[in-house]
């Protein structure tokens, strides 16, 4: 399956992109201070065995599977990924059928190529994903980062997401402790976000 919206385009995993992946996930790794740098990547030999692995599992996908996870492409370069998970009542991670309509989902981005930060692709990107699961009938999306994640923070106040639950002081990134976010997209709400214009 393939998207394209404004300058992105959102596509299913290619084997070319196995060798992506290991590069993101073993040396450049900047990214990774920005998603959830109190997880840190710990790679080791398996990184190429794990990538391939997935690309096995999610490559003959028929195009009426509900996706959880899209690559990012700009101009025929792979820049990352989006992808989704459930949460619970609490803003909790639950392991779950990911094609589940019962639980709340929430949607996340990373762009793992650097030289193309701040461009605003990581909003189309995200404007689109979010396009896909409300054209599947979703009435509300969250997503969820922490306080010192400002670039993420802009995109979802851009997209027109409001925030709804705070941890306070939940997350330690580099000695300082941050709030951990979760906001939410409500489709029939009243929104300032661009996907309203």
């Amino acid at each position: 399956m393939q998207m394209q919206y404004k300058n992105i385009i959102l596509r299913d995993m290619i084997e070319e992109d196995i060798e992506d992946y290991v590069r993101w996930f073993t040396v450049q790794t900047e990214w990774a201070k920005f998603d959830a740098p109190w997880e840190p990547i710990e790679p080791d030999e398996s990184t190429q065995k794990s990538w391939t692995e997935y690309y096995n599992e999610v490559r003959n996908l028929s195009e009426d599977t509900l996706r959880w996870k899209f690559e990012i492409e700009v101009n025929g370069k792979h820049l990352g990924w989006v992808s989704s998970y459930l949460i619970d009542e609490n803003y909790e991670w639950i392991a779950s059928d990911i094609a589940s309509k019962e639980a709340r989902r929430a949607i996340g981005i990373n762009i793992c190529e650097n030289d193309f930060w701040s461009k605003g692709i990581g909003t189309n990107a995200l404007e689109a994903f979010l396009r896909y699961y409300l054209n599947l009938g979703y009435q509300e999306i969250h997503t969820q980062t922490w306080a010192g994640n400002i670039r993420m923070l802009k995109v979802a106040e851009k997209l027109g997401f409001k925030t709804c639950h705070i941890r306070k002081e939940f997350r330690e990134v580099n000695g300082r402790r941050y709030d951990a976010l979760t906001l939410v997209y409500h489709k029939t709400a009243l929104s300032t976000g661009i996907l309203e214009n």
